[in-house]
């Protein structure tokens, strides 16, 4: 069955190949409004296709959708994984060695291997989980008025930076001051 045109796939999601037309369709002809999936989630799954790849349907699945965030498919397994927010270099190689995987490329993972992935990377605090952990800590922080939270609602650096000369960033732009004339001078 051919797809509508006012279907617009998942970023994620390669269609396959248009059919070669005797004339080249008009420039409108394809385009539609953008489709967006914030605040939806997809938790759809696809059967694993001949070719390795994840697809239905003759499409091809790009990514691989897993605590929420899609990880790239041409990239190592480990360094994949890191694209999750929580899931850094040492996470990610304990993740595979808990697992018994094998760092292959992302997009030869079998469908069980992505399941028990899933899975496991469920068991950590990440993303929206861990974000909003951080930022309840340093509203605690702020509301019991200790150094550290004094810092953070100055909009000062936090863990004993110097701030005579630098952490701009923080601090805003330098105002500029007005020198102040000298005794001699306005005398004249």
């Amino acid at each position: 069955m051919p797809l509508p045109l006012h279907f617009r796939p998942p970023p994620c999601v390669r269609s396959p190949a248009p059919l070669p037309s005797p004339r080249p369709p008009h420039r409108n002809q394809y385009r539609s409004a953008p489709v967006s999936t914030r605040g939806r989630s997809s938790s759809v799954s696809f059967p694993a296709s001949k070719k390795g790849g994840i697809g239905h349907g003759g499409l091809r699945i790009e990514c691989i959708r897993i605590g929420g965030v899609e990880i790239p498919n041409h990239k190592r397994v480990e360094y994949s994984l890191q694209y999750i927010h929580g899931i850094g270099r040492s996470r990610s190689r304990q993740i595979l060695l808990d697992l018994n995987f094998d760092n292959k490329i992302t997009k030869d993972l079998s469908e069980e291997e992505v399941i028990t992935l899933r899975k496991e990377v469920g068991k950590y605090m990440i993303e929206g989980d861990l974000k909003r952990f951080n930022r309840v800590a340093i509203e605690r922080l702020k509301e019991i008025r200790c150094y550290r939270g004094i810092r953070h609602k100055l909009g000062l650096p936090v863990r004993g930076q110097r701030t005579k000369n630098n952490c701009r960033t923080l601090k805003g732009k330098r105002a500029s001051v007005a020198k102040k004339k000298s005794p001699a001078s306005q005398d004249e």
